[in-house]
C-alpha cells in the first residue's frame, strides 16, 4: 500500500497539470470498484453517504463523515479528498480541526463549503466566508504532507445568488491562498469559461447533472479537476430503481443484464 505521504504527492501532482477525473465514493466498496474502474483519485460525497444511511444530504455529524472518509482512504492505494461540507461549524477554527481531522483520517485533500444548512441565510457572509477559508489554507500548511484544499463557492446550488457573485467569492479564496475553486452547477460551456477567465487558480467542475458539456469540452477549456459528487450513487440508485419497478411490475429479469456478478464483485474486494 502507498503511504499518505505517497498519494499526497501523487494527489498533489495531478492539480498541477491537465484534467483529471474524480469519481465520488460514499463507502469502501463503491472505491474499490471505482479504483478497479481506473480512477486516478477519489472524492467522498457528503449526499452519497446520507442517502446510504437513509438521511437528508446536510445531517451527517462530523464523526460520521470523518469516519466514513477514512474507510474510504483505507480501501485502496488512491489519494482521497474528503467532502466537509461547511467544516462542521461556523467558525475558522471549526473548519480548520476538520482539515486537521481529515488528514488524521489519510485523506489528502478536502472541499470546504460557504453553506451554513440555514434556509433563511444559506451562504455565510462574505467576509467569514473567506476567514473560514483563509483558516483552513493555514491548517493545510501546517500539516506533514501537501492537502489540496478545495474551497467551494455554493451560491448557485443554493438558490442564494448569481453567477457574478460565486464569482466574486472565488476571487474572494483565491486572494487568501485557496489552492483549488469550485463552484458547483455550472450548467454550460459560457459559465464555466467565465469563472475560468475570472480567476488563474485551478478549478474544480461538477459533473453528470446534465450540463451541455462533457470532459473532453473541458480539458479543452483548461479545467484541472472534473468531479462527479453524488451523480454516481444516483445512477446506481436509479438502477436500483429501475430494476425493482421490473421485478414488481412485468416481474422480467432484463435488469440483471448490466448487472456485475457475483464472482466480479467478490474479486474486487478484500478478505480483511
Amino acid at each position: 500500500m502507498r503511504t499518505q505521504a505517497e498519494k499526497a504527492r501523487i494527489f498533489r501532482d495531478l492539480h498541477e497539470a491537465g484534467t483529471f477525473v474524480l469519481p465520488n465514493a460514499w463507502d469502501a466498496g463503491s472505491a474499490r470498484l471505482l479504483a478497479e474502474a481506473g480512477a486516478v483519485a477519489l472524492g467522498t460525497t457528503s449526499a452519497g453517504l446520507a442517502w446510504a444511511h437513509g438521511r437528508r444530504d446536510g445531517s451527517q455529524t462530523r464523526d460520521t463523515v470523518i469516519a466514513n472518509a477514512a474507510a474510504i482512504a483505507e480501501a485502496t492505494d488512491l489519494p482521497v479528498t474528503a467532502d466537509l461540507l461547511d467544516g462542521f461549524g461556523p467558525q475558522p477554527e471549526d473548519v480548520g480541526e476538520a482539515v486537521r481531522l481529515a488528514y488524521q483520517a489519510g485523506c489528502v485533500g478536502c472541499s470546504i463549503e460557504d453553506t451554513t444548512g440555514d434556509p433563511d441565510q444559506p451562504l455565510y457572509d462574505a467576509a467569514l466566508a473567506a476567514e473560514r477559508i483563509a483558516a483552513a489554507v493555514e491548517a493545510a500548511a501546517a500539516l506533514s504532507d501537501p492537502f489540496v484544499l478545495c474551497a467551494r463557492a455554493d451560491a448557485l446550488f443554493a438558490g442564494a445568488g448569481d453567477l457574478d457573485s460565486v464569482i466574486a467569492r472565488l476571487q474572494s479564496f483565491e486572494k487568501v491562498g485557496a489552492p483549488l475553486l469550485y463552484a458547483p452547477v455550472l450548467m454550460t460551456r459560457e459559465a464555466v469559461q467565465q469563472v475560468l477567465d475570472a480567476v488563474a487558480t485551478p478549478i474544480n467542475v461538477l459533473v453528470g447533472i446534465g450540463q451541455d458539456y462533457d470532459v473532453a469540452d473541458l480539458r479543452e477549456m483548461g479545467v484541472r479537476r472534473v468531479s462527479l459528487g453524488s451523480s454516481l450513487y444516483s445512477a446506481a440508485m436509479g438502477a436500483l430503481h429501475q430494476a425493482t419497478g421490473e421485478l414488481l411490475g412485468p416481474g422480467t429479469f432484463g435488469w440483471s443484464d448490466g448487472a456485475l456478478g457475483y464472482p466480479t464483485l467478490q474479486g474486487m474486494m478484500r478478505d480483511t
